[in-house]
């Protein structure tokens, strides 16, 4: 017994920072994500059952708001840098209590839409603030450590809200649904309090130039292309596995959950051992690609489970789960660890902003594409996967190599 309360407090210790600004935001994350959670949970049930909408009205609206968080990405990361990431962080999550509490007075799929698209808004700014304020707070060779502790108590936290999710459902009736929103709009509301307790990072000066200097970056913005293409990877065990298991494999139905525990509690326990070395641009890159194989290695082991006996089959996906889960957290670390290092340090807003875009691209595209290898094209599907993970990896040192002699050639200009 002992020996499991050492353990535990071992586990606790990597994840948790010491005391100071970053363990303020893990505080903050931690009620940030048990409210993201709990919606993902239960997004399309409350549209849905509630609501009334039809599933496709649930799925354009959702694609509304997507859209206009993307296009926003890069203005609200610009307002960050120019107003400051604390006031920016603070306004945005207060603002998305009221508008998820607005989902309460929803009547027809306009207002619905109409609800989205706002609370994207905000959400659009509060992620490009989150990020600038990491860098604001936090010295450069000590961002990725903590990106990769807030994640590892994100997967915490995100499996409590579902959790509750879960509870919410077995009730199943409109109040508690209803009670959901409330209680996600709570935890909004409180993320942007608790941001006072975080340091205030000064704005940053207008300088002469253009505004979005960032869109001017080639080499970043080639790096946030290929990296989006390569968080496609993230859908692979929440959309693609799923399926996979239930038509091409023996494999009992149960196993989609083993597979997707493995995942949680593997990140939990190795995304800040797997971000060391990330700090500085080089070893980043060096990281996303060694990640990236572990990748293609994950694809080819799911493939082999295709008409395998049920033993051998459940076997081959939890070694493939193993394989996605290194390629993962290591592709995350050099993911986050290229972003923050190419980024100069007047414009960290923007910057992130433009960063997070790849990954929404990778999102929209991966569902539809993803599928389509796997289930529609079965083993091959896989292999070619599997190269194109392997190929968008190997190719980041190259990327980052020439940002890095760009910049020094031919510094940008920053204009925040």
């Amino acid at each position: 017994m002992a020996r499991t309360v050492r353990g535990g407090a071992a586990v606790l210790s990597r994840i948790l920072p010491p005391r100071g600004p970053a363990r303020t935001l893990t505080g903050i994350t931690l009620v940030h994500t048990m409210g993201q959670g709990l919606w993902m949970a239960l997004n399309a049930v409350y549209a849905t059952a509630v609501l009334r909408l039809s599933p496709g009205q649930f799925g354009l609206g959702a694609g509304a708001a997507a859209a206009v968080a993307l296009a926003l990405s890069t203005p609200s990361g610009y307002l960050a840098d120019r107003v400051g990431p604390r006031a920016v962080q603070i306004w945005s999550f207060v603002a998305l209590g009221p508008l998820t509490a607005a989902l309460l007075l929803v009547d027809g799929f306009g207002a619905y839409v109409a609800v989205m698209s706002v609370q994207a808004v905000a959400y659009s700014a509060s992620r490009s603030a989150r990020m600038a304020m990491i860098a604001g707070v936090v010295p450069a060779a000590e961002r990725v450590t903590l990106r990769a502790q807030l994640r590892a108590a994100a997967n915490i936290s995100v499996s409590v809200g579902a959790g509750i999710a879960g509870a919410v459902l077995a009730v199943g009736t409109p109040a508690a649904y209803r009670a959901a929103v409330v209680f996600n709009a709570l935890t909004y509301l409180t993320t942007g309090l608790l941001t006072l307790l975080l340091p205030s990072v000064p704005p940053q000066p207008a300088r002469p130039g253009p505004a979005l200097v960032v869109l001017r970056d080639r080499s970043f913005l080639t790096f946030v292309v290929l990296d989006g293409l390569l968080s496609m990877h993230n859908l692979l065990l929440d959309v693609v596995l799923p399926l996979w298991v239930l038509h091409h494999t023996h494999a009992p139905r149960w196993m989609i959950a083993v597979v997707l525990l493995t995942n949680t509690v593997s990140v939990v326990l190795l995304q800040v051992r797997a971000a060391r070395g990330t700090d500085e641009p080089a070893g980043a890159a060096r990281a996303s690609r060694a990640g990236s194989w572990c990748l293609g290695a994950a694809c080819l082991i799911f493939a082999l489970s295709a008409g395998a006996p049920a033993p051998v089959a459940s076997a081959l996906l939890v070694l493939g789960a193993l394989a996605h889960v290194l390629g993962e957290v290591r592709q995350s670390a050099g993911s986050w660890g290229i972003s923050f290092g190419l980024a100069p340090e007047a414009a960290q807003g923007q910057y992130q902003g433009t960063y997070a875009m790849g990954a929404d691209i990778g999102k929209m595209a991966a569902p539809a594409l993803l599928t389509w290898l796997a289930i529609e094209h079965g083993t091959v599907g896989w292999v070619v996967m599997a190269a194109g993970f392997a190929a968008l990896g190997s190719a980041m040192p190259a990327v980052v190599a020439l940002a890095r002699r760009r910049g020094k050639e031919s510094p940008v200009p920053v204009t925040v």
